[in-house]
């Protein structure tokens, strides 16, 4: 009987030096998609910052311009798209690493008496650690401020392409962009949405 106990008394320590490991691990996990984010983030501001300062200095001649217009301002607007993806993606990594800490929390929780009201996951008045999320918190995240971005440089790429080379009427071209522009923004915010609201809700009944 002693032996018994003390091989599960033995059990359980591993198991709880284990989900401490855990726990630094997820930490550290979730820590690198946040300074993934943000330097993704980064990368595409300043490549579109460094593109229009492009622009200006080769305002001076029409052809260059032209030429540099429709090769940068694609370039960018691509390279845009595949920063809001995978921004979504370490969004929905953060998602499922915090997910994962919050059940090894609440297994130490359950130790002891006092374990609830210290290691608490939210409560229903100030919501998870200080904030209530909605259904709208998705337009505030980096990915959809990309997008934004991204989306208005699409509606004009797509402005300028009917002003220029088709040589529509400015203010046709200008209403076609900001349809399109509108189209596109509302498109990638309907994705990313999906996509956050399958990884929160993904979680087995017993575990929400």
């Amino acid at each position: 009987m002693t032996e018994s106990t003390e091989a599960a008394s033995a059990d359980l320590t591993t198991l709880h030096s284990a989900l401490a490991t855990e726990q630094m691990v997820l930490q550290s996990v979730a820590t690198a998609t946040i300074s993934e984010a943000g330097g993704r983030s980064t990368i595409y501001l300043s490549t579109l910052s460094s593109g229009l300062v492009a622009l200006g200095f080769s305002g001076s001649t029409p052809g260059l311009l032209a030429t540099l217009t429709f090769t940068l301002l694609p370039t960018i607007f691509m390279l845009g798209w595949f920063t809001v993806v995978r921004l979504v993606d370490t969004t929905v990594e953060n998602i499922a690493v915090r997910h994962r800490m919050e059940d090894i929390r609440a297994h130490f929780a359950s130790l002891h008496p006092s374990g609830p009201s210290l290691l608490v996951r939210g409560d229903a008045r100030t919501g998870e650690y200080g904030v209530r999320y909605g259904r709208s918190s998705f337009l505030f995240t980096m990915a959809s401020m990309v997008a934004a971005v991204n989306c208005v440089l699409g509606g004009a790429l797509v402005a300028l392409a009917l002003s220029v080379g088709l040589a529509l009427p400015l203010l046709a071209a200008q209403l076609t962009g900001a349809a399109v522009g509108f189209a596109l923004l509302v498109s990638t915010l309907t994705y990313e949405r999906r996509r956050i609201r399958a990884a929160s809700g993904s979680r087995r009944p017993a575990e929400r």
